[in-house]
Formats: C-alpha cells, sequence, structure tokens
C-alpha cells in the first residue's frame, strides 16, 4: 500500500514537472505559477488549521510581510532583477516566521471561535498598515527592478521555485503528521482539554505550528512580489486570500494531506481562467460563494474524504458479492 502511495506521488511530481515543457503557452504557465503558490499555501496552512483545528483567517499577514521582504530587500539592497532575487525568497519566509511569533503568542491565549476573530483584526491592522506608512509606498505600492528575460520561457525559472516551494510544504506536512508533534496537534483539535491533561504543552504546541506554517506563505508572498514586479497592500494583504486558502482546504478535504492539493488546484486554476477570460474579474467569489455552500451541505468532510468512502463502499460491495458464491457453495459442499 506504501509502495502504492508513493508511486502515486512520484507521478504527480513528474507530470507537475513536465507542465512547461509541454505546455509552453505564457498564458498557461502563468495559471501553473499561481496554481502551484495556492496550492502551496493551502497545505502550508492547513499544516495548521487543518491539524489543530484552529481556523487562521489572517493567513494573508505572513503573504503580504514576504512579498513586502522581497520589495524592500531588492530595492534597498540594490539586488538587479533576475536570478541573484531568488536568494531572497527564503527570507520573506523567515521574516513571516518572525511576525508569527508575537501574533501567535497572543491569538493563540483564546481558543478556536476567538482566535478566528483575533486574526481578522491582525489582518486589519497590518493591511491599513502597509496602505497609510511611508515605507510600504502607500496605496502606490513599490516597484521592483525589471527583470530582463524574454520570450515564453520567462515563466519557466518562476513556475519551478513555486514548485520546489510546494513540495517543500507537502514534505514538511507529511513529515509533522506522521510526527510525535503532528499527533499532539491532533490531540488539540480533538479535545484540547484532554490533550492539556495527558501533558500535551498545548501553548508551545499550537504557536510552534503556528510559526512554521508561516514560513511557507512567506515564501510564496515572496515569489508573488517578484514574478509580477510591484506589488500593491490591497492586493498582497487582500482578505480574500484568506478565504480562498481556507476554502481550498475544505473543498479537497480539511486536516488531510492531498486534500488542500486537489482544492487548490481546482479553485485556483478556474479562478485564473475565469478572471482571464470574462470581463467581469469578480465572477468567481460568486461562484465560490455558491461552491462553499455546495461542500458544507453536501461534503462536509472534503473531495477527498468523499472519494473514499465511496470507493470503500463499492470494494466492501464488490467482495461480498464474490464472497456469496463461494459461501453458497461451500455450505452445498458440506
Amino acid at each position: 500500500m506504501k509502495l502504492r502511495q508513493s508511486a502515486w506521488w512520484a507521478l504527480g511530481l513528474v507530470i507537475f514537472a513536465l507542465f512547461p515543457v509541454v505546455v509552453t503557452n505564457p498564458f498557461y504557465t502563468t495559471i501553473g505559477i499561481f496554481t502551484v503558490i495556492y496550492m502551496g499555501c493551502a497545505t502550508s496552512w492547513n499544516m495548521f488549521s487543518g491539524y489543530s483545528g484552529y481556523v487562521s483567517l489572517g493567513t494573508a499577514i505572513f503573504y503580504g510581510c514576504g512579498a513586502y521582504t522581497m520589495a524592500l530587500v531588492s530595492i534597498h539592497g540594490h539586488i538587479p532583477g533576475g536570478a541573484e532575487q531568488f536568494w531572497v525568497v527564503p527570507l520573506g519566509g523567515l521574516v513571516a516566521m518572525a511576525i508569527a511569533v508575537p501574533l501567535g503568542a497572543v491569538a493563540l491565549r483564546v481558543r478556536r471561535h476567538t482566535f478566528v476573530v483575533i486574526t481578522i483584526a491582525f489582518f486589519f491592522v497590518f493591511q491599513l498598515a502597509a496602505i497609510n506608512a511611508n515605507f510600504t509606498g502607500g496605496p502606490a505600492g513599490l516597484s521592483l527592478e525589471l527583470i530582463p528575460w524574454q520570450g515564453d520561457a520567462y515563466n519557466t525559472p518562476f513556475y519551478y521555485v513555486a514548485l520546489a516551494i510546494l513540495v517543500f510544504s507537502v514534505v514538511l506536512s507529511a513529515l509533522v503528521r506522521r510526527s510525535r508533534f503532528g499527533l499532539q496537534l491532533l490531540a488539540i483539535r480533538d479535545d484540547e482539554d484532554r490533550a492539556l491533561g495527558l501533558g500535551v504543552k498545548v501553548k508551545a504546541v499550537k504557536l510552534t505550528g503556528y510559526t512554521m506554517s508561516a514560513f511557507v506563505v512567506g515564501m510564496a508572498g515572496a515569489l508573488y512580489a517578484m514574478f509580477l514586479g510591484q506589488i500593491y497592500p490591497q492586493f498582497v494583504f487582500d482578505p480574500v486570500f484568506d478565504v480562498t486558502i481556507a476554502l481550498m482546504a475544505f473543498l479537497g478535504g480539511f486536516g488531510t494531506l492531498l486534500g488542500p492539493l486537489v482544492g487548490g488546484l481546482i479553485l485556483e486554476s478556474s479562478q485564473q481562467w475565469l478572471t482571464a477570460n470574462y470581463s467581469n474579474g469578480s465572477l468567481y467569489l460568486i461562484l465560490f460563494g455558491a461552491l462553499f455552500l455546495i461542500v458544507v451541505l453536501f461534503m462536509p468532510q472534503g473531495i477527498v474524504v468523499k472519494v473514499k468512502e465511496v470507493w470503500s463502499k463499492r470494494t466492501s460491495t464488490g467482495s461480498d458479492a464474490t464472497q456469496a458464491p463461494l459461501a453458497t457453495l461451500g455450505s452445498e459442499s458440506l
């Protein structure tokens, strides 16, 4: 079973790695970059919120901080536009982690529902600060050095860096899931008071998970800023980002490893395609709202869990059907 699962994961990685080789149209590779970025962010978000049960709606804080880290370091460090800027991407993740420590220390003092409200409040504080601060460029944002790459291959380096971030996010999430630390997060999700009574250091575990989750999102924000070359506070600190990331995890399977990947692949690729092909850029928001209602009403556990349940029922039904004639034959022979 493990060998089969590893083969499926390897096949998926090969398909994603070959995507820009097979598909060279910049329109589709751009969609691919954003899709991979969001898949990584959704996986990282799920690594904390899905495993611990603490739903965060302030993840855009780390995305925006990573983006501004890329912009400010590139501008004030006089880094030329190009491959050298990729070295700033991990720094964006580290800055996001540093910011997550005090935010998590405050927000995680409360339980789940209040935690959601506090993360929303923190988000708007950061958004307003970015809009009004001078060093962020205010509403006009910041512009990075122009990258001199030309042609259809312009998107390729960005895609593979985004894919590396995604692979790192998936591997980290899988390691957390199978570790003692991951079991402690799951214990907190199931019954926090009981976990505390069993000796789990609840505050430290939650803060560590929250901080780890910020790292990948910060790197994704830094890569986003480098790819676009210009950032605005209302776009990098975007409340829609928070809702979208959460919806991806819930659609695919909240608390599962594969779920955020499936949700991110479906939602972000469709959102980019709809935005590019229809004049109404907010059409996807209406569709996302309707999709969220469908998921809550008919698939509350997500696509991955639903598919597993249906497959298990069909498999068990098929095995029962084959065993029934054998049982009858055996009784007749007796």
